[in-house]
This record gives C-alpha cells, sequence and structure tokens, in this order.
C-alpha cells in the first residue's frame, strides 16, 4: 500500500508537480481529513501519546487519505473517471486466468511469486468442495469483491457503447466471462454485490428514479446506527440467512454478530474517539486471552476511533455517491459520459457495504472515491461561477 501510494506521489512530484496547484479544497473533502486526523485525538484521550498518534496518523493517511488525493487530482472530471472504470474492467479480465488457476492448483501464485502464502490459514481457501482463489490479494473475500467490481463496471460499459471490444474481442463475451468468473471464485457476499449493483444500474434507469441507492445508503446506515448502539437484530437475520441459504452460512453470520455485539459493547465504553491502536478495543477474557474477531471494517474503525472514526469514514465513501446522485439525475446515468462514474459511484456504496462484514481495503475503491468527490465538487463550482456570472450581466429587452 505504501510503495504503491507513496510511487504514484513521487512521480507526481517528478513530472507533473503542477498538478499540486489545481487541488481546491471542498466541504466534501472533509469526513476523509477527519478520518485520516482522528487517529491523533484517539491516542492522546487514551494517554498513549502524541508520538502513537502521529504514528497512527501517517499510516491512515497513505492507506485512505493518499490514494483518495490522488483520485482528487487526476480523476475529477467525467473523463478521468471512464479511464478508472475501463481500466478496473481490464484489471478484472487479468485476473481471469489467474482465478481460474487457482481454482484447479489452489492458491498457489503468492507462495510461487513471493515465497509464501498470503494467510497462514489455508484452510480458509477451501470452499464448497474445491479451493477459493487468493491470486496476490489478502483473502479471497476481496478478489470476490474486485471480481464483482469489474464485471459490474463491465456490464454497464458495454451496455452504453463506451466497451465495445477489448483486444479485439467483442465486450459482451468478457463481459459473461467476468459474471462467470466472478461465480466461480465462490463468494455469495460477492455474487449478491453483483446482483444488488447491477439491478441499482438498471432499475435506476429504466425508471429514472435513484431510490434504490438511497434505500442502499439508508440501510448501510441503519446497520451502523444499530450496531452501534447495541439494538442490532442479529437473531431475525440469522434466521432468514438459515432459510435462504443453509446452515452453515447461517453459523458464519452468527459468529460475526456476535463478534460485534462484544466489540460494540466494548467501544462504548470510549464511545467518542474510541481505545485506539494496540488491541485495546478488542475483548479479553479473565485470562488474559483475546476472544474477538474483528471481521468488519466499521466495528475496527468504531472500537479504534470511536463515534468520529466510524461516522468519518461512512461520509468519506458515502456523501460523494449521494452528491452525484443529485448533481446527475437517474436518466442520465446510461449516457457514454456519464455512465462510467454512474457505475463507480454505486460501486462506492456496494464496497461500504462489503465494510458492514469484511475489512478488505482496497485502494483503487477509494481511488474511485477521490474521483466522484471531485467530480461534484468542481462541477458544484462552475455551477456556482455561471450563476454569478448571470446575475452581473446585464439584460437586456
Amino acid at each position: 500500500m505504501s510503495a504503491t501510494c507513496y510511487g504514484i506521489l513521487l512521480a507526481t512530484i517528478i513530472f507533473d508537480i503542477k498538478r499540486f496547484s489545481s487541488f481546491q479544497f471542498g466541504w466534501l473533502d472533509l469526513p476523509m481529513l477527519v478520518w485520516c486526523l482522528c487517529p491523533l485525538a484517539s491516542s492522546i484521550t487514551n494517554d498513549l501519546g502524541v508520538y502513537d498518534g502521529l504514528s497512527s496518523v501517517l499510516d491512515q493517511t497513505v492507506t485512505w487519505g493518499l490514494p483518495y488525493y490522488l483520485g482528487r487530482l487526476y480523476l475529477n472530471n467525467l473523463d478521468g473517471l471512464r479511464k478508472l472504470a475501463i481500466d478496473i474492467f481490464i484489471g478484472g479480465l487479468i485476473y481471469i486466468p489467474l482465478c481460474l488457476f487457482e481454482l484447479r492448483m489452489s492458491p498457489q501464485l503468492h507462495r510461487i511469486f513471493y515465497g509464501f502464502h498470503a494467510r497462514s490459514a489455508f484452510g480458509q481457501t477451501i470452499r464448497g468442495g474445491g479451493y477459493r482463489p487468493t491470486v496476490f490479494m489478502e483473502h479471497g473475500l476481496m478478489v470476490g469483491a474486485w471480481m464483482a467490481a469489474a464485471a459490474l463496471l463491465g456490464v454497464w460499459l458495454w451496455r452504453a457503447g463506451i466497451a465495445k471490444q477489448v483486444w479485439g474481442i467483442s465486450a459482451k463475451w468478457l463481459v459473461a466471462a467476468l459474471i462467470v468468473t466472478t461465480i466461480l471464485v465462490k463468494s455469495t457476499g460477492a455474487i449478491i454485490l453483483l446482483a444488488l449493483g447491477l439491478c441499482i444500474l438498471f432499475f435506476s434507469n429504466r425508471f429514472r428514479t435513484s431510490i434504490l441507492i438511497l434505500i442502499a445508503i439508508a440501510a448501510i446506515s441503519s446497520h451502523v446506527y444499530l450496531g452501534v448502539s447495541g439494538q442490532f437484530p442479529a437473531d431475525q437475520i440469522v434466521a432468514v440467512v438459515s432459510n435462504v441459504f443453509n446452515e452453515e452460512r447461517a453459523q458464519s453470520v452468527q459468529f460475526r454478530f456476535e463478534n460485534e455485539k462484544l466489540l460494540s459493547e466494548k467501544a462504548r465504553e470510549r464511545i467518542v474517539f474510541g481505545w485506539g491502536g494496540w488491541g485495546r478495543s478488542r475483548v479479553y477474557d479473565e485470562w488474559g486471552k483475546d476472544i474477538s474477531i474483528t471481521d468488519s471494517l466499521w466495528i475496527v474503525a468504531f472500537g479504534t476511533k470511536g463515534l468520529v472514526g466510524v461516522i468519518s469514514l461512512m461520509a468519506s465513501l458515502l456523501l460523494p455517491a449521494i452528491a452525484f446522485v443529485l448533481l446527475y439525475p437517474a436518466q442520465m446515468w446510461n449516457h457514454h459520459k456519464v455512465a462510467s462514474a454512474a457505475a463507480l459511484a454505486v460501486l462506492l456504496v456496494l464496497y461500504m457495504l462489503d465494510c458492514l462484514l469484511n475489512a478488505m481495503i482496497n485502494p483503487i475503491y477509494i481511488l474511485a472515491c477521490g474521483g466522484v468527490a471531485g467530480l461534484v465538487i468542481k462541477q458544484t463550482r462552475i455551477s456556482k461561477e455561471i450563476k454569478q456570472l448571470e446575475t452581473h450581466i446585464p439584460r437586456y429587452r
């Protein structure tokens, strides 16, 4: 993560230093700024010291702030977001043969290239009587989300006529291959996210309304609110999952919710800025053994950085999508100029939805977040300037 972000930042300094002067801070940047700085307050309020806080700020800024900032610098227009969407689509295509290899041979590519497995718990790669690919990512769930994102963008790029051919092959066949691979990597959550994303895009365009994406954002916010306040209806959801899927899947969901309940209770003891780092937000038994597992990004944020952290994290990802929906009506989402940005805005909501269950941080989504935020800020500023000019231009009959 550090090498990627620092490398691009260094290249910008060397080859395109004037780009920095184009950055203008906007209201949509505030949540990301708070998210990057709140570790300092978390460390100070827990008597961990200023040095610990500044170190945590640097880590969070490199992981989140730099990708977001680079997106703001380079992808703050419809053309930039179109290029990003196409590149994610191509990135997914490149992953297809790698996923197929590991489906047959088990997750070995990371070991072959780097000498060790990406995860020590190799048993987590075994799924459904076969293997779940990891390729060069942290977990098979991360790979599933990546393939679902590429498939979603591929479908919408093909639908809008933006990507008709790639490498001389018709885009419809490549999109079909992506969808099939997404199913084969055996990540139920990723399949659901892909189906939900496609429903949002097609429904919004067909009925000229953005109600579905707003409902999804409201559902995410409600989930976090109920989790933070300790009112989450875990038993009812587990019962639904058990009926719809299978007992194994229901037990997995129940295990997650039980851990989140314990962690949420611990987090509420330091509700404003959280417990800070060093595992202080985790739950231990009377012998000092850690009995909690943090699967979800929102509970990690709530435990370590409190309400300030979890709210700023959610706002960083969701506010750009909301602002985009307000700026570009749903009937425009199939237009070849707007389609890529619309699909990326939907992808941000899906990523936040994934963060309710997992903590797989991929800088590509944060880069897209910065690009969508930059587009909204830029277009809003232009609209204001036009209105100001119109008020000063005298009207003649």
